[in-house]
């Protein structure tokens, strides 16, 4: 088996962490892995707010309030070290395609524009490289989203209005005793031939 097959299989969502810090220089790797995921036009229209240490109790207070702490049930994941918000920035497309060597397409004219939201799709895909990328440095990592308090989150850290939040990423060192998955981890997973339409639907 590769290594890079061993990442792929090997990567899960990690939902306990130690309270062990991580090292920023290790943060800049994986960020600077993630930057070389695809990029419509090399645009990199993306940002990540990243919240180190205590930090990170700006968004639990937000996005999980103490109130609502007893029921929940991956109590360790409010140790996780680093909590990191991906954005996706819509305007530096429109931007990048305003240019003399993308202005031919139209795109430029403005986000109604583009046929598909390319700023989300590829913060995404920078997302999962950094996913893999963590898997890889031995951390462990989760993306989960942001479904409550999102625009008190967004005032407490000063984000823009006009940058789309995907989510959030908890990224740490995984805890040994690591119990219970998540409640859809023994859902089967689809073969190829599930998948793959091949030379049409």
């Amino acid at each position: 088996m590769s290594e890079f097959t061993h990442v792929v299989r090997s990567r899960r969502m990690t939902r306990a962490f130690s309270t062990e810090s991580v090292d920023p220089a290790v943060v800049d790797s994986l960020v600077d892995l993630a930057s070389r995921a695809p990029s419509a036009g090399k645009t990199q229209g993306w940002h990540l707010v990243v919240l180190e240490g205590e930090q990170t109790k700006r968004f639990w207070d937000i996005s999980l309030p103490a109130a609502k702490r007893a029921s929940f049930r991956w109590t360790h994941l409010l140790d996780a070290p680093i909590i990191a918000l991906p954005l996706a920035d819509a305007s530096a497309y429109t931007a990048r395609y305003a240019e003399p060597d993308k202005a031919r397409t139209g795109l430029g004219v403005g986000a109604d524009a583009w046929p598909v939201p390319y700023w989300t799709i590829d913060t995404s895909m920078s997302v999962m490289t950094f996913l893999l990328a963590a898997q890889n440095a031995g951390l462990g990592a989760l993306f989960f989203g942001v479904f409550h308090n999102e625009v008190a989150l967004r005032v407490e850290l000063g984000i823009p209005d006009d940058l789309e939040l995907l989510g959030a990423i908890a990224l740490g060192h995984r805890l040994d005793d690591e119990s219970g998955l998540g409640r859809s981890s023994n859902r089967e997973r689809r073969s190829p031939d599930q998948i793959i339409h091949r030379n049409g639907w």
